[in-house]
C-alpha cells in the first residue's frame, strides 16, 4: 500500500510541476504548468510577437500578434501603467483570415505612451511577450520629403542672411591682439580647467582676474545663444528625406556651417551620413570635425527614424532627423497553384533597389536554406521566393514585407494529377503564379532607367547649389583679414583621429584638408566579455597590404599561448582565449599612422553549480510536518545578493523559514511543512554583472480522506427506462485518487434507501431499475485509500414516462434494380423526448394488403437509408418506416410511391476517356481495340469497317461493360477507320479509331538532275514502290557540297517527285539524296548522280572585245510556270516557278485575286528569279487559285495554278 501511495504521489507531483522555458521567438517566455504534457498538446507561444511602435499624436496605433497552441489560446492584452477598459480606444479583434490577434489604440496621446504585455492562456501553460508605445508630439511639424537640393537651398539662404554679419565678426576678431582682447587667451581661458586660470592671465600679463572671470562667464553665455540660434536658423535641416543606392558605398552630406566664423571651433560643421556595406551595421564615429552614421545593409527593418545629436554631451536638444521613405511594389506576388513534389516560385518587382526584404509565411520569418531559396537580381528590384518540393503543410499565405508596405498571396497545393509508381522519380515542375506574366526583366530595366534619370536631376542641381554655396563661403573667407597677409597668426596642426583620419586645419577655420591615405572601414567596438571565456576584437583597413600593432593600455601586446593575432587581407583580429580580469581594459590598433580604440571589459556574473542547479529544478514532494531544506553553491563576482521567493513574495527569517547566505552556497530550510506551503520556489542571485534565477516545485503530501464529491447532480438522460446523471469528483483528494464510488437511492415518498453498490472512480452513474413516472434521490461517497468521504445528496430525479417518437417523413426511392431497392428517410420531427435507438422498415407489393417487415425483429436499422434486396424483379413494391426510442416503436409513416424492381433505363455511354482515335500498327503485327462502356438494358454491339461490317479473320470480343477488336496478324488491306455502334432501346452510341497498317517504305527510284535556271539544280526522282498504297507517304532531299563534309536536308514533307535546289555555285561538286518517309520509318537513300565538277585552272588570255553597244532590258517572262498542287491537311505545301526581266521585276502573289505577301501564314521568297510560296500548314481554306504577278517598267507577266486540299 505504502508502495501505490508512493508512484501516486509521484504522478501528481509531476502534474503539478511548473517549468518555465524561453520560445524561439525571441523576447518571449512560456511557462509549462505540467511536466509532461498530453498526446497532442501543447503550451501557448508566439509565431509572430507584436513589434514596438512609434507614432505620431493623435494617430491610430496597431500590434499584432500570432499565437500557436493545442487547445487554441486565450488572448488577452494589458498595460504596466494603466488599464484597458476603455473600449473605444482600446479595441481587440481577430482576424481569422491571417490568424491575427490585434490590438487598436485610436487616437493615441501622451498618456498611452507605455509598456503593453500581450497574454496567451490554455490549459497547459501560458505565453507573455512585452511591446512598447512610443508618442511623437504631435507640435513637432516634420517637413515634407524634402530634397537635397531644397536643403542645400535653405544652407545657401541661410549664408546670405547672414554674409555682412559675418563680414563684421571676422573683422572685429582681426583687431584682436595681445592681452584679454587675443583671441587665443580666451580660447584657452574657456577650455581651461579653473585650477589653471591664474597661470593662463600671467602668462597673457592679464592682472584683474575677477574682471576676466565675469568676461569668461558672458562669453559663454553669448556662446550659448549663438550657437542656439545657429541651430534655429537651420530649421530644414530636420529633414526627411529618401535616399536609395544600390551600389556599395554611398554617401549623402549636409553641410552645415555655424553663423559666427568665430564659433567654428566648437560648433558642428558637416554632418555626413553614409550608407556603406563594409561597415559595421549602424557605427558614429567622428572624422576631425566631422561626424558619420553608417548604416550596414540598409534594409526594410532599417527603415525608421534616425536622430543624431549635434553638439556633444547632449548640451542642446536640436536633432537632425533622417527618415528613410518607404519603397512600394510594381508588382505584387500572385497566388500559385503547385502538385505536390513541385516547387513554388513568388516573384516581385520593387519601385527602388532594395539588397533584401522580408519573406514570411503565417507570420514566421522565412530564411534561405534547403527548404527556401531566397534570390535577388542584379538590380536589386527582383526579388524572388522558391519553395522546393512542395507538401501539403507548406499551403498558406506568404507575405513580401519591404519597410512598412507589403504583399500577401496564397500558396496552394493540390494532390498529384498524374500519381506514378515507377522507380525513376518525375521530373520536378516549377509553379509560377496564374495569368499574363509580366516580363519583370523588363519592368526592372524600366523601372532602373527611370531611377537613375531622377538621381541625375538631383545630382545636377546638388552641384549647382553647393557650387554656390562654396562661392558664399570663399566670399566669406575673401572679406576676414585672418586669412591672408603675413602679419596673421596662423598655426597649423596636423593630427590623428580615432579612426584614423588625417586632418590639416588652421586654427581660424579657413583652411581644411584630408589625406586620402589608409583609412578604417570600420573600428573597433568596445566589447563585453564573461571571464574564463573568449573574446574577440575586429577591424578592417581600407588596404590589404598593410599591417598593425595591437596595445593594450598602451603597452604592445605580442601573440602567445592566450592571445591570438591574425591578418586575413584587411580584416585584423585580435582572440583572447580564456579571458581573465587582467585581459580588461583599452585597446588600441594603430597602421600607418592610423588608430582606434575600444573597451575590454571581464564580466563575471553569478553562475550557479550546474549539479545543483540540475537538483534543485526538480519537484520536490514531502508529507506534512516534515522539513524541506534547498541548498544550492554558486560562483562569481563578490558581492553576490541572495533573494529566495515563494509564489512570487520574498522569503523572510521567521519561525518556519530560516535561510543561510554566504560567499559560495546559500540554504534554505522550511520547517514543518503544511499544504499551504506547496508552490513555487525561487531564488535568485545578483551581482554588480549581471544576475540569474532558478525555479523549482514544492508539493506538500496530505494523507487525509478526500472532501464530498461537488454537486448539483446533472441529468444526461431520463425516460421510463432508466436514469442516467453525473456530478464532479472532491474538490480536495486528500493527497490520493479517487478509486470507487458508493451510491444509494431512496424513493421519494418512502424512508428507506437502497445501497446500489461501488462503481470506479468515475462520476457518472445510470441506473435501469427505475419505474416510469418515479421520483428518486440519490447519496454518493467519494472512497480512496485513505478512507471514504462525507455524502453529497442530489436533487430529486424523475424517470420519464412512455412517450414514443412521432412518424417520419414518406420513404423516397433513391435508385432500384433488379436485385436491389435504395430507400431513405428523414428523422421524425418528435422523438418522444428521449433518443433515438433506430428504425423499422416494412414493404409491400402492388395488389396486396400485408405489410412485411424488411430489418430483423431484433436488428433495428440505425441509419436513415436502407438497401432493401428482398425483391423480385419486375414487381411493384412501397415501403413505410417508423422510428424506435426508450419508449418503444413509434407510429408508422405514409407509404411511398411505386417502384419497380428493374434496372434503370440507360443511354449507352463510354466510359474510357483514353482511347486512341488514330493508331499506326506495322504490318504483320496484331491490331486491337478495346472500348468501355455502360447500358441499360443491355445493348447491341456492331463493329464496322469504313461504313461496312468487318471481315470474318477479324475477332470480336464482348464481356460485361466492354467490347474488343482483335486482328491477330495485320496487313496493308487492314487500313481504315474502324467504328463501334453501341444500341439499346434508350439510344445509340458510335465511336471511330482510324487504323493504318504500314511497314518501312521502299527507297525512290533512280534520281536525275536538270539546270532549267542558272544557279539551281532540278532534282527529279521515281516514286517509291510504297508510294500508291501508302497516301501519307512523302520525300526528303539532302545535299552534300565538296567543300563540306556533312549531309544537309534541303527539303522535307514532299508529296511530288522533283525539287529545285537553289544556290549552287559553279565549281563545286554536289551529291543528293533522296529518302522516302512515312509514319513507321525512313527508306534507304537514293543516290543523284554527281553534279558539276572542279574548275582546271587555265591559263587566262586577255583578248579586248570590240565595243558594241546592246540593250539587255527586256519585259518580265516566266522560264517555269506554276504546276497544279495538291496538298494534304495538316502538312505543308510548296510551289515555285522562275521569272527573268531586266530590270528585275517586283513580284506578288495572289490568291483568288487578293494578294497575300503579307500574310504570315505564307512565306514568299525571291531568290536569283526563283519565286516560291510555302504554306506551313495546308487548311481547307487554302483551296483556290493562286497566281505570281511580275512587273517592271517594260511590261507584266503573270503565271496561276490551282491548290486542291484533300482530308
Amino acid at each position: 500500500l505504502w508502495k501505490s501511495k508512493k508512484i501516486l504521489s509521484t504522478f501528481f507531483l509531476l502534474n503539478l510541476a511548473a517549468i518555465r522555458r524561453r520560445s524561439k521567438t525571441p523576447g518571449v517566455m512560456i511557462t509549462q504548468y505540467a511536466a509532461i504534457l498530453p498526446e497532442g498538446k501543447s503550451t501557448p507561444d508566439f509565431q509572430c510577437k507584436p513589434m514596438p511602435v512609434t507614432v505620431k499624436e493623435g494617430n491610430l496605433a496597431i500590434f499584432k500578434a500570432v499565437v500557436t497552441g493545442d487547445p487554441k489560446p486565450d488572448v488577452s492584452w494589458r498595460r504596466a501603467k494603466g488599464n484597458l477598459a476603455d473600449k473605444e480606444k482600446f479595441q481587440k479583434k481577430y482576424d481569422e483570415s491571417t490568424g491575427e490577434h490585434i490590438l487598436e489604440i485610436h487616437k493615441v496621446s501622451a498618456e498611452e505612451a507605455d509598456t503593453y504585455k500581450c497574454y496567451a492562456v490554455n490549459e497547459c501553460g501560458k505565453a507573455v511577450c512585452t511591446t512598447t508605445l512610443s508618442i511623437i508630439d504631435g507640435d513637432l511639424k516634420y517637413p515634407r520629403c524634402v530634397s537635397v537640393v531644397e536643403m542645400f537651398g535653405a544652407v545657401v539662404e541661410h549664408f546670405r542672411k547672414l554674409l555682412k554679419k559675418s563680414n563684421s565678426d571676422i573683422q572685429c576678431k582681426a583687431q584682436t591682439a595681445g592681452g584679454d582682447n587675443d583671441e587665443t587667451f580666451w580660447d584657452a581661458m574657456m577650455n581651461a580647467d579653473k585650477r589653471d586660470y591664474e597661470s593662463i592671465c600671467s602668462e597673457y600679463g592679464v592682472a584683474d582676474l575677477n574682471t576676466i572671470l565675469k568676461k569668461l562667464e558672458e562669453k559663454r553665455n553669448q556662446k550659448g545663444k549663438n550657437k542656439q540660434k545657429y541651430f534655429n536658423n537651420l530649421t530644414p535641416t530636420t529633414t526627411q528625406c529618401s535616399v536609395f543606392y544600390p551600389n556599395p558605398v554611398s554617401c549623402f552630406k549636409v553641410l552645415m556651417r555655424p553663423i559666427n566664423i568665430s564659433c567654428a571651433s566648437s560648433l558642428m560643421q558637416d554632418v555626413i551620413i553614409s550608407y556603406d556595406n563594409d561597415a559595421k551595421k549602424q557605427d558614429i564615429q567622428s572624422l576631425g570635425k566631422k561626424n558619420y552614421l553608417r548604416n550596414e545593409g540598409t534594409v526594410q527593418h532599417d527603415t525608421g527614424i534616425y536622430i543624431g545629436d549635434v553638439e556633444e554631451a547632449n548640451r542642446h536638444n536640436r536633432h537632425l532627423t533622417l527618415i528613410f521613405s518607404n519603397v512600394d511594389f510594381v508588382i505584387k506576388i500572385q497566388e500559385i497553384k503547385a502538385e505536390e513534389s513541385d516547387d513554388a516560385l513568388f516573384e516581385c518587382v520593387l519601385t527602388h533597389p532594395l539588397p533584401k526584404i522580408t519573406w514570411m509565411r503565417k507570420g514566421v520569418l522565412l530564411e534561405d536554406g534547403e527548404k527556401c531559396n531566397i534570390t535577388v537580381s542584379d538590380n536589386r528590384l527582383i526579388h524572388r521566393l522558391l519553395i522546393k518540393d512542395c507538401t501539403k503543410l507548406d499551403k498558406g499565405i506568404y507575405s513580401a514585407v519591404a519597410g512598412i508596405i507589403s504583399c500577401s498571396a496564397w500558396l496552394v497545393v493540390e494532390d498529384q494529377r498524374n500519381p506514378t509508381g515507377d522507380a525513376k522519380k518525375a521530373i520536378r515542375k516549377t509553379a509560377k503564379a496564374a495569368g499574363v506574366q509580366a516580363d519583370l526583366e523588363k519592368v526592372a530595366k524600366e523601372q532602373q532607367i527611370k531611377i537613375q534619370g531622377e538621381m541625375e536631376k538631383i545630382l545636377k542641381a546638388v552641384k549647382e547649389k553647393y557650387s554656390e554655396a562654396e562661392k558664399l563661403k570663399g566670399e566669406i573667407l575673401t572679406r576676414g583679414d585672418d586669412c591672408s597677409g603675413s602679419d596673421k597668426r596662423n598655426k597649423t596642426q596636423r593630427k590623428n583621429t580615432k579612426d584614423g583620419t588625417v586632418t590639416t586645419s588652421e586654427d581660424n577655420g579657413c583652411i581644411t584638408q584630408d589625406d586620402p591615405g589608409v583609412q578604417f572601414i570600420w573600428g573597433l567596438s568596445d566589447v563585453d566579455a564573461i571571464i574564463h571565456e573568449s573574446a574577440e576584437l575586429m577591424c578592417k583597413l581600407s588596404r590589404e597590404d598593410r599591417e598593425g600593432v595591437w596595445f593594450r593600455d598602451g603597452k604592445q601586446i605580442y601573440p602567445d599561448d592566450n592571445v591570438s593575432i591574425t591578418m586575413n587581407g584587411p580584416i585584423h583580429k585580435l582572440v583572447i582565449m580564456k579571458c581573465s580580469e587582467d585581459n580588461s581594459g583599452k585597446y588600441r590598433f594603430e597602421a600607418d599612422g592610423r588608430k582606434t580604440e575600444a573597451m575590454l571589459s571581464i564580466r563575471d556574473p553569478p553562475r550557479f553549480d550546474p549539479e545543483d542547479l540540475s537538483a534543485f529544478t526538480r519537484p520536490l514532494a514531502v508529507k506534512v510536518g516534515h522539513n524541506v531544506i534547498y541548498k544550492l553553491q554558486f560562483i562569481g563576482h563578490k558581492p553576490i545578493k541572495v533573494q529566495w521567493y515563494k509564489d512570487g513574495d520574498e522569503l523572510k527569517d521567521d519561525n518556519s523559514t530560516m535561510i543561510e547566505r554566504s560567499a559560495s552556497h546559500t540554504r534554505l530550510l522550511l520547517s514543518r511543512c503544511q499544504r499551504r506551503d506547496t508552490g513555487e520556489i525561487k531564488i535568485k542571485i545578483k551581482n554588480d554583472h549581471g544576475f540569474t534565477e532558478a525555479v523549482s516545485q514544492l508539493v506538500v503530501l496530505v494523507s487525509d480522506k478526500p472532501s464530498p464529491p461537488l454537486g448539483p447532480a446533472e441529468v444526461t438522460e431520463s425516460s421510463a427506462l432508466c436514469i442516467e446523471f453525473k456530478w464532479r469528483p472532491p474538490k480536495d483528494d486528500g493527497g490520493s485518487p479517487v478509486t470507487n464510488y458508493i451510491l444509494e437511492r431512496q424513493q421519494v415518498g418512502r424512508n428507506t434507501w437502497k445501497k446500489m453498490g461501488e462503481i470506479p472512480g468515475v462520476p457518472i452513474y445510470r441506473d435501469t431499475d427505475v419505474d416510469r413516472g418515479r421520483k428518486y434521490c440519490y447519496r454518493i461517497w467519494a472512497v480512496t485509500s485513505e478512507g471514504m468521504s462525507e455524502v453529497m445528496e442530489t436533487d430529486e430525479m424523475q424517470a420519464g414516462k412512455f412517450a414514443f417518437p412521432g412518424p417520419p417523413a414518406p420513404p423516397k426511392v433513391v435508385s432500384a434494380f433488379n436485385d436491389c431497392i435504395n430507400i431513405s428517410w428523414s428523422s421524425p420531427s418528435s422523438t418522444g423526448g428521449s433518443r433515438l435507438l433506430g428504425y423499422i422498415l416494412e414493404k409491400r407489393k402492388q395488389g396486396s394488403n400485408l405489410w412485411t417487415c424488411v430489418n430483423a425483429p431484433d436488428e433495428i436499422i440505425k441509419e436513415k437509408k436502407y438497401a432493401v434486396k428482398d425483391v423480385v424483379e419486375g414487381m411493384e413494391y412501397e415501403f413505410r418506416v417508423c422510428a424506435v426510442n426508450l419508449s418503444g416503436a413509434g407510429e408508422f409513416s405514409s407509404a411511398s410511391e411505386f417502384v419497380f424492381a428493374r434496372d434503370p433505363k440507360m443511354r449507352p455511354r463510354f466510359t474510357n476517356n483514353k482511347m486512341k482515335s488514330f493508331m499506326v500498327v506495322r504490318a504483320g503485327n496484331s491490331v486491337r481495340i478495346t472500348v468501355n462502356f455502360e447500358a441499360s438494358p443491355w445493348p447491341e454491339i456492331t463493329w464496322l469497317k469504313d461504313n461496312v461490317p468487318v471481315m470474318k479473320r477479324v475477332t470480336i470480343s464482348n464481356s460485361d461493360g466492354s467490347s474488343q477488336l482483335l486482328i491477330p496478324t495485320s496487313e496493308r488491306l487492314d487500313s481504315g477507320i474502324y467504328s463501334v455502334l453501341v444500341k439499346n432501346i434508350v439510344g445509340q452510341e458510335t465511336f471511330s479509331t482510324e487504323v493504318r497498317v504500314t511497314d518501312d517504305p521502299k527507297p525512290p527510284g533512280p534520281v536525275e538532275l536538270e539546270e532549267s535556271v542558272p544557279g539551281t539544280v532540278t532534282v527529279i526522282w521515281q516514286p517509291s514502290p510504297d508510294e500508291k498504297r501508302d497516301d501519307r507517304l512523302h520525300y526528303t532531299v539532302s545535299k552534300l557540297e565538296s567543300t563540306k563534309h556533312t549531309w544537309t536536308t534541303v527539303a522535307d514533307r514532299l508529296f511530288n517527285n522533283r525539287f529545285t535546289v537553289c544556290n549552287i555555285m559553279q565549281g563545286r561538286e554536289y551529291h543528293f539524296r533522296v529518302y522516302a518517309k512515312n509514319d513507321m520509318g525512313v527508306s534507304a537513300p537514293s543516290e543523284s548522280p554527281i553534279w558539276g565538277m572542279e574548275k582546271k585552272k587555265e591559263k587566262m588570255v586577255i583578248t579586248e572585245p570590240s565595243r558594241k553597244d546592246c540593250d539587255l532590258r527586256c519585259a518580265p517572262s516566266f522560264i517555269v510556270p506554276l504546276k497544279p498542287q495538291t496538298a494534304t491537311v495538316g502538312y505543308e505545301c510548296y510551289m515555285s516557278c522562275a521569272v527573268k526581266g531586266d530590270p528585275a521585276a517586283r513580284i506578288t502573289w495572289y490568291r483568288n485575286h487578293v494578294s497575300i505577301n503579307t500574310d504570315t501564314n505564307y512565306y514568299v521568297s525571291n531568290t536569283c528569279g526563283v519565286c516560291s510560296l510555302l504554306i506551313l500548314r495546308v487548311g481547307p481554306k487554302d483551296v483556290g487559285e493562286y497566281k505570281v504577278v511580275a512587273d517592271n517598267s517594260l511590261g507584266r507577266a503573270e503565271c496561276s495554278t490551282v491548290l486542291s486540299v484533300r482530308g
